[in-house]
Order: C-alpha cells, then structure tokens, then sequence
C-alpha cells in the first residue's frame, strides 16, 4: 500500500459494540464512506421502531447507510462495489458474510472479535468467557473469510476480568480497546503490511448464542458456577429463579465465605443485605440485587421488606 495513504472503508456493525470503532475509524484520517447496520427494529415498552446504535452515529457525521435484509442481494452488491472501497471493517454486525461481499473491497475485510482467536469463534464470545469463570479475555482483530471467526490474526489485546464484572461491563471495555486496537491495525495496513498469523485450528472453541433455555439456575451447581452464570447472562436471558412462586431475574451475587451443610437451592439465611442460598458444593450465594417479574430492579434487603420468607424455603425453576 501507498505509504500514509487514506483509506476509503467501508464499515459493517450494528449494536452499541461497534461504537466505539466506528468513532475511531470516523475520528482517523480515513473516510468512512457507508455504514452498512442491520435493519431498525421495534424497541422498548411501546415497540418503536429506532435506528440501529451505530445509525445514529453515522448520520451525525453525514455518513450514508445502507440496512439490506439480503447480503446477496444483487442491487446491494452492486452499491458496495460503486464504492470503490479499499477496506471492509466489520464489527459485531450480527450476520455471516458471504465470499462475493469479502472480495469486493481492495484489500479484503477484517474484523473486531471480542476473544483472544482462536478461542470462542461465533456469536457469543464475552458471555461465554465470563460463564466460563475466565479470568481474562480480549479483542483480536482477524482478516475475515468464508470459515467462521477462523482468519488469520494481525493484531491482539488482552484485557482482565474482574471476579465480580458482567458480560456488560467487559463488553464495554472491550468494544473501546477494539476501537483503539483496530483504528491502529488500518494505520498499519495504510502504511504498509501488517505481519498475519494464521490461527492454531486445533486450539479453537466455540461460543454459541445464548438461549432462553439457559436462564434458569440450577442451585446443584457449585456456587462459584453459579456466580459466573449470573454474571455471563446478563444483559440476556438473565439467571432467573422462583422464590416462592415469584419469578426473579438475578442481577448481582456474591460467594459466600463459610460453608454450609444445606441442600441445594435452601435458602439458609435472610439477613442484612443478602438472600443466601445453599449450593451444590457446600458453599453459598448471595443474591444482592434481584428483579421480580414485572417489577424494578431491588436489592435484597428492598425485596424483603414486608415479606415473610420462611428460613429452609427451597428456590425452585421459575
């Protein structure tokens, strides 16, 4: 490539994720020339229709869009390639591109993964890491092909995870190291060559979507588990679990110090500002925030007021 060339890219994400790359590729010496964003969807109580996170940000910098509901749909092929484009970026777009779309910019595409390739190929990289109990994690930015999440890889940055952070909270600290790390990768490209690494196939896991199936707990699992589920589903499907007959999402917990000799599931104690209950391994969660079906988001202690939980109760499958 020319050297301090400008590059014409062509970006494709849709969710909050890709923000922060799009930012960096807008606040780069490239030009951000389409935005492609899956289409608007209803959102919200009272099902609006609203334009995709990242939509709104390219229309703020004058950045057209285009939302096909068909990849190969010939007439959207045609306008990417009118582009004359040197670089596809892709970021959490949410859909598999097929060959006839890598090709067509000059230089191919490459991707902002939220693992450390070739570790959680697919759709749910973060939550998977997190209910894996993981403690770190990354982005790596890998030139796309045909196989899944399976290209070779330019760069890569590790980031920790804190015993108590959610899928929420490492999402956003990995979709702004992605935005630096990728804004750097385009600077490379731009300049010269960025050295590949072909990625170890024999190393490679997977990380499937998450399910609604997943939400609710099972109290036989160890405590820790527990605790990593609760952390990982989250902002979807959430743990959840019934309490007396009243189903409730499980927003924070904790793993209790002292071991306890109580059946799985038995709530052992519901005092001060947690709801403990026994595990599958003799040790215990703390629920500390907890959401009852149709209601705000409460602390245990706000969840308690006024209710009469008798000591022995057992949480069931909600």
């Amino acid at each position: 490539m020319v050297a301090d060339s400008r590059l014409r890219v062509v970006f494709f994400g849709t969710p909050a994720f890709a923000v922060p790359t799009l930012r960096a590729l807008i606040e780069s010496r490239h030009q951000v020339v389409m935005l492609v964003s899956q289409p608007d969807r209803p959102k919200g109580r009272g099902h609006q229709v609203a334009p995709t996170p990242t939509k709104e940000v390219a229309l703020q910098h004058g950045i057209p869009v285009l939302q096909p509901t068909k990849l190969r749909d010939q007439a959207f092929l045609d306008d990417i390639s009118a582009l004359r484009t040197d670089l596809g970026v892709v970021a959490a777009y949410g859909r598999i591109l097929p060959d006839m779309l890598i090709r067509i910019p000059r230089f191919g595409m490459i991707n902002v993964h939220a693992s450390l390739l070739p570790k959680y190929r697919g759709a749910a990289p973060i939550h998977r890491a997190v209910i894996n109990g993981d403690r770190e994690t990354g982005v790596t930015i890998m030139r796309i092909v045909p196989e899944l999440d399976a290209g070779p890889m330019l760069a890569a940055v590790t980031t920790p995870i804190a015993g108590d952070a959610t899928s929420v909270d490492i999402e956003r600290d990995l979709a702004d190291a992605g935005g630096r790390l990728l804004a750097d990768v385009v600077d490379r490209l731009a300049s010269g060559s960025v050295p590949e690494v072909a990625q170890d196939d024999a190393q490679a896991t997977y990380a499937p979507k998450l399910e609604k199936i997943e939400s609710p707990i099972d109290w036989r699992l160890p405590a820790q588990r527990i605790h990593d589920r609760v952390r990982g589903l989250q902002p979807w499907p959430m743990a959840s679990t019934a309490i007396e007959g009243i189903r409730c999402l499980i927003h924070r917990t904790s793993v209790a110090d002292d071991p306890c000799d109580s059946g799985p599931g038995t709530v052992i104690s519901l005092e001060g500002d947690a709801i403990v209950v026994a595990a599958g391994d003799r040790f215990a969660v703390n629920i500390l925030q907890l959401q009852p079906e149709g209601k705000r988001v409460m602390s245990a202690r706000e969840f308690l007021s006024g209710r009469r939980i008798p000591h022995g109760t057992v949480l069931g499958p909600p």
